[in-house]
């Protein structure tokens, strides 16, 4: 693995599968499977031998049969999720053979949804998240990466190949599979025809509170329908929802969601792109800072009943600690940040732009910079 670029939640899972199994999901060629192989090789294992893969006949059947590999070390069980009894699977070996075995468990769904199964794995493992390439990830980024992933995306295969006619092909063939196949191997559905017509809807849609009831009427289906597709869609890290942060002296509305997609490539306007962008560096952080430290954090946005909105609120503990606001252009303040800045003024606030190269404090107490300044602070 000459070209193996090192991930972010590499080192906090090498640490935490010596205790317990881990489990790592996340989106579809993000680069599960090419971290656990480096994993297993760097440990001293031959991959070969302790690696199996549901969607390999041979690997199939070794683990319906349940027949792994003799001795201590790792085990890597890939996409195991599509088998209606892994879990009883991966509990009954970690009961057996915990104590030898160093078992990662990786899989392109939420792994924590697709239980199929009644034996609980409490405390037996740690689950990890892994999104696609962000800013401070890459290496020696500077200022015009933003606008690489801004092009090609955040999956490693477009993202390396640097050509706009490849990313745009990879991502056809991308939402493509999951649909046709991701989907079709994990849910009951029959309508896969309107869910890819949803599927080429839904990037119209960022950045502003999604209507199921609109999806419904556009689609000619219920809202029921629409509403678990949605939820599939999340399951298979597509796309993914925020809420919003509400507080009684705001007057913000409560239920409606934004949603975003982990392919941002499928948003045409540019502006809601880099919305959209941000967006996956902020809840990839997030969810970094949940599954490594246990930190009780999470992505939510602002609206409120007079329509002022603001992109993005950090919360911890229930309380907000950052207010973002996208910028594609534009030297001026948001109107509704200044709103939030005065109501919460111990709380950071920050105007991120993506053509302006800027980095300082207005008199508001708001900071102002650059796209590439802001996202370097993450992961």
């Amino acid at each position: 693995m000459v070209d193996y670029l090192h991930r972010y939640i590499e080192k906090a899972v090498s640490d935490d599968v010596k205790r317990k199994m881990v489990f790592v999901g996340g989106p579809r060629q993000s680069g599960k499977t090419t971290m656990a192989k480096w994993l297993c090789d760097t440990a001293g294992f031959d991959v070969g031998k302790r690696y199996l893969n549901w969607d390999s006949p041979e690997d199939r059947e070794n683990i319906i049969i349940e027949r792994f590999p003799a001795g201590p070390g790792y085990l890597v069980l890939d996409e195991i999720h599509k088998y209606s009894r892994w879990r009883q699977v991966v509990k009954g070996l970690y009961d057996k053979r915990g104590d030898e075995l160093n078992i990662l468990v990786t899989g392109s769904a939420r792994l924590d949804h697709y239980r199929r199964g009644s034996d609980s794995l409490q405390g037996r493992y740690h689950f990890f998240r892994l999104f696609p390439l962000t800013y401070a990830e890459l290496d020696m980024p500077v200022p015009s990466t933003v606008r690489d992933l801004l092009i090609y995306g955040g999956f490693p295969e477009p993202f390396m190949l640097h050509s706009v006619t490849q990313s745009k092909r990879w991502s056809r063939e991308y939402r493509s599979r999951i649909v046709r196949e991701e989907l079709a191997d994990l849910e009951n559905v029959q309508d896969l025809g309107i869910i890819e017509k949803m599927v080429l809807r839904l990037p119209e849609l960022v950045g502003s509170p999604l209507s199921i009831n609109a999806l419904r009427e556009d689609l000619h289906v219920s809202h029921q329908s629409v509403s678990r597709w949605i939820v599939m869609l999340e399951n298979l890290y597509m796309v993914f929802r925020i809420y919003p942060f509400g507080a009684p002296k705001t007057r913000a509305v409560k239920k409606e969601a934004k949603h975003y997609h982990l392919d941002w490539t499928v948003v045409k306007d540019m502006g809601k792109r880099f919305e959209n962008l941000v967006a996956c560096h902020l809840l990839k952080w997030c969810f970094f800072q949940q599954d490594s430290k246990g930190r009780d954090i999470e992505l939510r946005y602002f609206r409120d009943v007079d329509r002022r909105e603001v992109d993005f609120v950090i919360v911890e503990d229930g309380n907000p600690v950052h207010f973002i606001e996208c910028k594609k252009s534009g030297k001026s303040l948001s109107r509704s940040l200044c709103y939030l800045k005065v109501r919460f003024p111990s709380v950071r606030a920050t105007q991120v732009s993506l053509e302006n190269d800027m980095d300082l404090i207005a008199k508001e107490g708001i900071r102002m910079c650059s796209a590439h300044l802001f996202l370097s602070d993450f992961i």
